[in-house]
């Protein structure tokens, strides 16, 4: 399998979406300058830039959508999605349920969001949990760049508005991309390691670091399993629930912060379904609540680290034998 950067199997799975589908286009703030490869073979009507304007932008998205077109736009940071929170929370993500369905609107937005470049705290904050929050709208967050491509092809051809948040700690680390074609159904999670006393639950950059604290782990006897939930609306619950009924402990870690996060929804769920099965409390591993730092090594301290979730981990297996 080639290998690619997240960054790049984005811009392949847009590419090949593109060919596929005349109906895709793909205009925002930079597209045409940081992929030019895709401007020289689709040309200046499908790949466009836009002046920074992200309203404007994601409510030309919107009004393209409901003629038929399949835009992608990008935003650049997601706290720039702040301005475009009427266009894509009260128009894209509820005007398909207002027309009785007579209406689709088929449109991606991606952001990238996340720890890893120091750009401090207007343009990195992990705003994700607002749009799972909001009726209409689907939530993706690859973790790897096949992942990537695959989700972003499957949001692509979704007939409902998806929000494709890109982790910018991940965009230049490579991986194996499937040379043939891999579309990745959205709100279907994956095992990206199997285990048995303990599940730790995560997406983006935070999956990589409960891979790597299983590593540690499993060299102290215990076996975790980590599952990456990849989509976040909708959130494939079975996946996470069947892997609690084996192991009976949850950790679930992500790098936004606690409060009101995917990881309470998903610790409500197994609390409310998976009771019986829990050997000990569920855990939650996420950012404080205040703004990122600018600062490289606080930015990185923000996030929840291998070192953490090892200690949290450790502590809900201890719970069960004291």
């Amino acid at each position: 399998m080639p290998t690619l950067t997240l960054h790049d199997a984005v811009g392949a799975a847009l590419a090949e979406e593109m060919r596929r589908d005349g109906s895709v286009l793909v205009f925002g703030e930079g597209v045409a300058t940081k992929r030019h490869d895709l401007l020289t073979e689709f040309g200046a009507l499908r790949v466009r830039n836009t002046p920074l304007a992200e309203g404007i932008i994601a409510g030309t998205a919107v009004g393209a959508a409901g003629t038929g077109l399949r835009p992608v736009i990008d935003l650049l940071f997601a706290p720039f999605l702040c301005y475009a929170m009427d266009e894509l929370v009260n128009s894209a993500g509820k005007l398909r349920y207002l027309s009785g369905g007579q209406f689709s609107f088929p449109l991606v937005t991606l952001a990238m969001t996340g720890a890893g470049w120091g750009v401090g705290a207007q343009h990195n904050h992990n705003l994700e949990a607002w749009f799972v929050h909001s009726p209409g709208l689907k939530v993706v967050m690859p973790s790897n760049p096949a992942d990537a491509k695959g989700l972003l092809k499957a949001a692509i051809r979704d007939d409902n508005p998806v929000l494709f948040f890109l982790d910018i700690g991940l965009l230049y680390q490579p991986g194996e991309v499937p040379e043939q074609e891999a579309v990745v159904p959205l709100g279907q999670a994956a095992v990206a390691r199997e285990g048995r006393d303990v599940t730790l639950v995560s997406y983006g950059k935070t999956v990589q670091h409960c891979l790597q604290a299983a590593d540690s782990l499993a060299a102290a006897g215990i076996a975790a399993e980590v599952i990456d939930l990849r989509s976040l609306k909708p959130l494939d619950t079975g996946i996470v629930l069947a892997s609690v009924t084996r192991t009976g402990r949850l950790l679930v870690v992500h790098e936004a912060n606690r409060l009101c996060g995917v990881g309470a929804e998903t610790a409500a769920v197994v609390a409310e379904e998976a009771f019986a099965a829990l050997k000990a409390p569920i855990v939650r591993l996420g950012g404080p609540d205040a703004p990122v730092a600018a600062s490289f090594p606080l930015e990185q301290a923000f996030v929840p680290r291998p070192e953490a979730i090892v200690s949290a981990a450790e502590r809900l297996c201890r719970h069960h034998s004291a």
